[in-house]
């Protein structure tokens, strides 16, 4: 198996979907009709987010919830840049992570209240 994709079930998908693809590289690879409101969005390397708005169930408040409990991480050259160019586009910085060792992670909320994580790693994940 491997992972087709995250789902976000959040209030305004066209408008959030619309936000990462301008902002965060992304692009719409998939937006079917119906009341979900869906887009499959996609990275360069093809990660999949589903953004979407499903009633009855409750749009989780994400501006509430400690980033710990979800986000979305962004490996980042330049975490810095990148975090003052998405603060200039509705973001709020949130926390720095900085433990000396050259890694950097900080930590954001989108303008939906989504927490993000930029990463620069001293050492790669992988």
């Amino acid at each position: 198996m491997k992972l087709e994709h995250v789902a976000f079930n959040v209030s305004d998908p066209a408008a959030m979907a619309a936000w990462y693809c301008q902002h965060c590289g992304f692009r719409i690879v998939h937006a079917p009709p119906g009341p979900a409101r869906a887009h499959f969005i996609a990275d360069d390397a093809g990660m999949i987010l589903e953004i979407y708005n499903n009633p009855p169930e409750q749009v989780p408040d994400y501006r509430n919830m400690h980033p710990l409990i979800v986000h979305i991480a962004f490996d980042s050259p330049d975490p810095d840049a990148d975090a003052a160019r998405l603060c200039a586009a509705g973001c709020q910085l949130v926390e720095e992570i900085r433990p000396g060792d050259g890694t950097v992670i900080l930590m954001l909320r989108d303008p939906w209240g989504l927490a993000l994580q930029l990463c620069k790693r001293a050492k790669a994940l992988d």
